[in-house]
């Protein structure tokens, strides 16, 4: 296991910026994600949307000088506990860095920063089909919305309204 540095992110940094763009650009070209890079577009607004919305958290892993992992949270609020969530809306690990604990380094790092902010809950979306990931939310303590012994299935909806 790889010992990461964990930061919150600067948003501010450029190096930084870069390497946000980096790794989610990375991770969108997986074929469980889309395939294909990030849209120009998208890279050229990525950054000044994270820094213009007001709950945003990004994490960033390094690995000496190199980030190799990221978090991208938003905090959310839970109706049913009356407090924050966060939300973990992308985690992704540098392909050469997966298989080493860095991606449980960071939903350790998300966790304690969830903590600091008082949310009562982490809730993230995955793919059915994305089992690495699934095994690695499990070991992590992750389960259905509802617990184990809920019979309720929870599905992941989206509607584009671009």
């Amino acid at each position: 296991m790889s010992e990461a540095e964990i930061v919150l992110a600067d948003l501010n940094d450029l190096g930084q910026q870069q390497a946000i763009l980096d790794l989610l650009d990375e991770y969108s070209q997986e074929p469980v994600i889309s395939g294909k890079p990030l849209a120009k577009d998208v890279r050229e607004r990525l950054i000044g949307g994270l820094q213009q919305h007001p709950t945003t958290h990004v994490l960033l892993a390094y690995i000496g000088e190199r980030a190799v992992g990221v978090a991208v949270c938003f905090l959310g609020f839970s109706t049913f506990a009356a407090k924050p969530l966060l939300n973990i809306h992308d985690i992704a690990v540098a392909a050469e860095h997966r298989g080493q604990g860095i991606g449980k380094q960071l939903l350790i790092a998300v966790e304690a920063q969830a903590r600091r902010l008082g949310c009562c809950k982490l809730t993230l979306e995955v793919f059915e089909e994305n089992s690495p990931a699934r095994a690695a939310y499990r070991s992590a303590g992750f389960d259905h919305a509802g617990g184990a012994q809920s019979a309720m299935r929870c599905l992941f909806l989206a509607k584009a309204i671009s």
